[in-house]
């Protein structure tokens, strides 16, 4: 690993001081190796003519980025045979705290120096290059910058002061919920791409699966091409260690084209990340498989601001192509829908076991979590005290006199709930309205959380709580698409997408299920129609993975 020049003292700076000021601004120092993979993956590089171009620095820190990115320059002015001032306005780097633009200054100087330019060429250039501000609060200079690079600060939002929080709030309009600073620095950082334009940070990667990185995904996809992601959990990528889940983002301004995906162990390094970078630019093999990294180039990145699936590159790629090849799961076409059981509010009160509490029209049988373990569906006696009619409407509790008797013994408990407070005179109704169609009809169950993928057949006669999600289709045999849903080629999906509980729990919420992508039934060879509704019957998920994957046209499921 290439070790950091010296650090210069500058005046009566304190290094210790800036280094604690530096921790309340949320700077993580990268190491050079990184910093060069970064130059090295946007394209900065010293056989272009850089002095007339733009790099952007949007938080400096101690100069980890700016000492290589004038390294390069430098050489390039060399190679072109231009002066120093020719590139005055090449670099545009910002920091926040006085005391690490005084450093960045005084080592940039220090290194053009003895690189044997000029005095007072470098007093100038290094003046204007290096700046104090706030990067987030620049007025916008949309367009104007060829590449954007960095490490931005880890901080979050509520833990800035509060007239700064509202002002990065105004001005970055991604920054919703509870985010962290750095998603204002990729908006604004990506504003400042020209045509064609490259960003590359390393920072968090959170923000491509957690809600309060919505916006930035929606802004990405929709005006930006997501080129490459390295993840690197475990990765020394900096000078000190940080709990950061840090990726190496390349994102650029063109319409969205091919992209990378990868993968790293602890033992990636500077000699893995120079392979790694030469295997990007070759553009020969569609992976590639080391020790300490895994890598695969995808057709196109996903699209949509939902959350962006998680996994192997090679498993992203096997998700990408089916996404490419079949529909989703959830479709008008086959009248497949999926969707959650019933919420009530007070499921003490709704919920039963005693059939005689109500009249025996306003029982209806609840399939609960429970009844599904097995595999096979087992009805354990559970009712929902239904207040519902046929028609979708709440039953008028006169003609319903024990119905209306039991509802009041719990007045209470239901009008404490915050549906009932906000219709004070339908205080007895449950939170969802009871579909009265669903409890008839063939539906495949999936309990909410669990290891595996447990899909449960209901041949109808049972009405859905809402610990569980439903299936519904009038195109699909139940048995076939349940089969298919077995299979680990349809865990994947969920996988990828679902957050995962301490201890590999899935959670098996509808959101996730409608990412599946799933064959055409009525393309289906006949073979593997049979197999997978065997395989559904017998609970054999490796029946029902092999196949799966000859449905899907896959040799294999990738890990």
């Amino acid at each position: 690993m290439e070790q950091q020049a010296p650090l210069i003292p500058v005046d009566n700076f304190s290094l210790p001081a800036a280094l604690q000021a530096a921790v309340e601004h949320g700077e993580v120092f990268t190491r050079r190796w990184v910093v060069d993979s970064i130059l090295d993956l946007v394209g900065y590089r010293d056989e272009l003519d850089l002095a007339d171009m733009r790099i952007v620095e949007p938080a400096s820190g101690h100069g980890a980025f700016i000492t290589a990115i004038v390294e390069r320059l430098s050489a390039s002015c060399r190679k072109h045979s231009r002066s120093l001032l020719d590139a005055g306005h090449a670099i545009e780097a910002y920091d926040l705290l006085e005391p690490n633009v005084e450093h960045s200054r005084a080592l940039v100087a220090r290194q053009l120096l003895d690189e044997g330019w000029s005095a007072p060429d470098v007093e100038k250039v290094v003046s204007l290059w290096i700046n104090q501000g706030d990067f987030l609060l620049q007025e916008a200079s949309v367009g104007t910058a060829n590449f954007v690079v960095g490490n931005p600060p880890y901080i979050r939002l509520e833990d800035v002061p509060d007239d700064r929080m509202d002002a990065y709030r105004a001005s970055c309009v991604t920054m919703n919920g509870r985010a962290d600073i750095y998603v204002g620095f990729y908006e604004k950082g990506l504003l400042r791409l020209k045509r064609d334009g490259k960003l590359g940070f390393i920072c968090a990667d959170r923000w491509m699966r957690n809600q309060y990185g919505r916006g930035l995904r929606q802004l990405v996809t929709r005006d930006y091409s997501m080129d490459l992601v390295i993840t690197m959990h475990d990765v020394d990528a900096f000078e000190k260690q940080v709990a950061a889940y840090p990726a190496i983002t390349v994102i650029g301004r063109h319409p969205q084209g091919e992209a990378v995906a990868a993968n790293t162990t602890a033992g990636f390094g500077q000699t893995e990340a120079q392979e790694f970078v030469e295997w990007t630019e070759k553009r020969v093999d569609s992976r590639i498989d080391h020790p300490d990294y895994h890598a695969a180039r995808l057709p196109h990145w996903f699209a949509g601001e939902d959350s962006w699936p998680s996994g192997s590159p090679a498993r992203l790629a096997m998700l990408e192509d089916l996404s490419e090849r079949f529909r989703l799961l959830e479709d008008e076409t086959t009248g497949t829908r999926v969707g959650i059981g019933v919420a009530t509010g007070a499921d003490k009160v709704f919920i039963t076991t005693d059939e005689t509490v109500a009249e025996p029209e306003r029982m209806l049988p609840l399939a609960m979590v429970k009844d599904t373990k097995s595999g096979k569906l087992h009805w354990h006696g559970s009712y929902l005290v239904n207040p519902w009619d046929s028609q979708g409407r709440l039953v008028d509790l006169a003609v319903y006199p024990k119905l209306a008797s039991y509802f009041r013994e719990h007045r209470e408990v239901l009008s404490k709930r915050h549906i009932a407070r906000k219709q004070p005179e339908r205080w007895h109704k449950t939170i969802d309205k009871v579909d009265p169609n669903l409890a008839r009809r063939p539906k495949l169950l999936f309990p909410d959380m669990k290891l595996t993928i447990h899909p449960v057949l209901d041949e109808g006669g049972l009405y859905p709580h809402h610990n569980l999600y439903y299936i519904v289709s009038s195109t699909w045999d139940m048995r076939v698409l349940g089969g298919l849903l077995l299979s680990k080629v349809a865990e994947a999906f969920v996988e990828a997408y679902a957050v995962k509980m301490r201890g590999g729990t899935l959670r098996f919420q509808a959101q996730y299920l409608r990412k599946i992508r799933v064959p055409d039934p009525a393309e289906m060879q006949q073979e593997d129609r049979e197999a997978l509704a065997k395989a559904f019957d017998e609970r054999d998920e490796e029946a029902a993975t092999k196949a799966a994957l000859r449905a899907y046209g896959l040799d294999e499921l990738p890990d």
